[in-house]
């Protein structure tokens, strides 16, 4: 496939990594029930890309690093520039050289999460500064102007193997398709080119039948029905793919939250099921 790649602007964004805050000493689970548990922020250490994501004693959680800027403009430009598979480079600090990658966006606490090798972590801190290479947004598909790309590396998108069919139809990997009835927390924001929405939970047996259960941080997803080019929507026989980027949740409308990085309001993208497509195996991340 012909794309822009050669047009688009590399440009630096950068923020710190944000501290976990406990606004709130409990957090209220679906049934009603008050928690104490971890959240967002911080250093963690052992929940990484490639994981799952349904299993961890937590809300929210956030794989590997993440960072945010405090000033409110920079942080929106952070959030909205930088897309999955990014270099993140750290500039401070004992970890000062080390290079990762962009997971993904996580909106409401509006962090941007990264990947780094497990001995670049155990040097770094609260309030290092690391600085994104952001490169991507403004992606096009030479042919398909009806397809909205977003929020990913044009060089991991070519990883990505997205073939195109005899009909047009662009064929992507991915481990599942969730409908559009799944999707919660985020539905209605005015953009999807900045942070993520939720697939929702609370159902076992949705989880079970749609192999919820069984995702991981950074496996692709298909979202039926679901448009994504400019708010977040339902609109029948449009598709979105995107990237699992936090943990399940224990609040209602909430569970694994997912970046969108391609949109069509017609069935002009296909989902291939592929149990390997997880950023990790693109990014070649061990």
């Amino acid at each position: 496939m012909e794309t822009n790649k050669s047009r688009l602007v590399m440009q630096s964004v950068q923020g710190k990594i944000h501290s976990p805050s406990a606004l709130h000493l409990y957090r209220v689970n679906r049934d009603g029930v008050a928690e104490v548990l971890p959240a967002t922020g911080g250093i963690t250490y052992n929940v990484k890309i490639g994981d799952s994501c349904m299993q961890w004693i937590g809300d929210h959680i956030e794989p590997g690093v993440s960072i945010r800027n405090e000033t409110k403009g920079e942080n929106d430009a952070l959030m909205l520039l930088s897309c999955i598979g990014n270099e993140a480079k750290v500039i401070t600090g004992d970890a000062k050289g080390a290079k990762g990658y962009v997971t993904g966006m996580h909106g409401g606490i509006d962090h941007v999460l990264l990947y780094f090798k497990d001995e670049d972590l155990d040097k770094m801190a609260i309030n290092d500064t690391i600085l994104v290479k952001a490169y991507g947004q403004g992606l096009k598909i030479a042919g398909h102007e009806d397809v909205t790309c977003m929020n990913i590396d044009p060089v991991l998108f070519e990883n990505l193997g997205i073939k195109e069919s005899k009909e047009g139809v662009l064929e992507v990997p991915v481990v599942t398709e969730i409908p559009a009835y799944l999707m919660g927390s985020g539905i209605g924001s005015t953009t999807a080119f900045s942070g993520d929405y939720d697939i929702m939970t609370g159902d076992l047996e949705a989880n079970k039948q749609f192999g919820i259960d069984k995702l991981r941080f950074g496996d692709l997803v298909m979202l039926r029905d679901c448009d994504n080019t400019y708010g977040r929507q339902y609109l029948k026989g449009s598709v979105s793919i995107g990237v699992v980027v936090h943990s399940d949740c224990i609040k209602s409308g909430h569970g694994p939250g997912v970046t969108v990085i391609m949109s069509s309001k017609t069935s002009k993208i296909k989902g291939v099921l592929n149990k390997d497509s997880n950023i990790a195996n693109y990014l070649n991340i061990k």
